[in-house]
């Protein structure tokens, strides 16, 4: 959907299951166009926030890669960004941190990941620059020494300039830009936007001119150029609420680096605040505790002291009268605030998107709320429906701001 400023706004259709791609296919022809009129947008363009599992990408292969695009052309649809994170099954499976499977440790990462901006940069329209989210290199917890974790750092992030210098001499041939939006994760190898910063300035910028001017012969100014251009931050409003960021400053510092936002995934989290009716509480979180997917808690027990659970069930184990708040990586329905006396941070949304409003940082906006089928029975409605009313929340807080343009 076409905002203001050029911008787009779509949702990740990592919420429909398949895995192959002929489920896969089938399910967004079936929930596209109902999603679009549920929308308000009749047949009007619509955006595409493309999830290809391994499986599929291997067998979208180029007859029914012009298939798949001459149904979108036909259809008034077009993909302009992809969600290259989870790898493998995402539905119906046992998940958790098997999300971060293979990680940009292996060849197995790198090869999915150029196979999917070869198919995206066949889909994308002309004149529109290409977006594919990923994971945080890494499972923190796979690590058990620092030492480990930090040869794992390097090591990824040789496989992240690999992929950069693909999509720098891609550039130079075709004239499309293509960037690779590392998504920050609680527990993931970059846990939180700090520690992408952290990474960017301390290994992606330093190593990445060595490569490059060993690779290209670039200078430094125009290796940090092209890093810049090619190697984004995905700004996941969930996973920025979870670690308690302010938004406001992260930002800025953002813009003060010169590090660019690629995408913006609007998504919500749970939020507990403990004080009265803590037993209640805890009782109405237990039927969020699910099995598929990991739901780390961060819980603040005091000015700048957090202590994180790397799932809900030990959060639940260890609560104590210590514990003032929560924030846990659930993504839970955008226009809901309230769920009982449990609540989400959807005042982190309208605050983003209010600063989003006043000076746009990216072009593209994605809401990602996935876990539709684990949600407690009495929050489950039509897919289409749910999926259309987050658009339209999303569309009706944007209209309330006025995207500066």
């Amino acid at each position: 959907m076409l905002l203001a400023n050029n911008c787009h706004l779509t949702y990740c259709t990592n919420i429909h299951p398949g895995e192959s791609w002929e489920e896969t296919f089938a399910q967004l022809k079936k929930y596209l166009p109902r999603v679009r009129a549920q929308a308000g947008e009749k047949d009007a363009p619509m955006g595409v926030g493309l999830r290809l599992s391994n499986q599929a990408s291997e067998e979208l292969d180029g007859v029914q890669l012009k298939r798949f695009r001459d149904w979108l052309d036909r259809n008034n649809f077009y993909v302009f960004t992809m969600n290259g994170f989870p790898y493998g099954a995402f539905h119906y499976e046992r998940v958790k941190d098997l999300v971060h499977y293979p990680d940009w440790l292996s060849r197995e990462r790198l090869d999915y990941t150029f196979r999917l901006f070869r198919q995206l940069k066949e889909l994308l329209p002309e004149g529109m620059h290409g977006s594919i989210s990923t994971s945080p290199l890494s499972y923190k917890d796979w690590f058990s020494t620092k030492t480990a974790a930090t040869n794992a750092i390097i090591q990824s992030t040789y496989h992240i300039l690999e992929v950069a210098e693909y999509l720098a001499r891609e550039k130079a041939e075709s004239g499309v830009v293509l960037h690779l939006d590392i998504e920050p994760e609680p527990d993931g190898l970059l846990g939180n936007t700090k520690e992408f910063i952290d990474w960017y300035e301390e290994y992606l910028l330093p190593e990445g001119v060595r490569y490059f001017r060993k690779k290209m012969g670039l200078k430094a100014a125009e290796a940090k150029a092209l890093l810049k251009e090619h190697i984004r931050l995905c700004y996941d409003i969930c996973h920025v609420a979870v670690s308690y960021e302010s938004h406001g400053a992260l930002l800025k510092k953002l813009s003060e680096k010169g590090i660019q936002i690629g995408k913006l995934q609007v998504s919500a989290a749970l939020k507990v605040l403990f004080g009265k009716y803590n037993r209640q509480k805890i009782k109405e979180l237990t039927q969020f505790n699910e099995p598929v997917y990991l739901h780390q808690v961060v819980a603040k027990l005091g000015p700048g002291r957090l202590r994180r659970f790397y799932d809900m069930a030990p959060a639940l184990r260890h609560f104590n009268e210590e514990h003032r708040e929560w924030r846990v990586h659930f993504h839970v329905p955008l226009f809901i605030e309230k769920y009982g006396l449990l609540l989400s941070t959807q005042k982190d949304i309208i605050k983003v998107l209010k600063l989003f409003s006043a000076k746009p940082f990216t072009r593209y906006l994605e809401v990602e709320t996935y876990t539709w089928d684990v949600l407690p029975d009495e929050l489950r409605v039509d897919m289409a429906e749910s999926i259309g009313r987050e658009l339209n929340w999303v569309k009706a807080q944007l209209s309330e701001f006025k995207i500066n343009e």
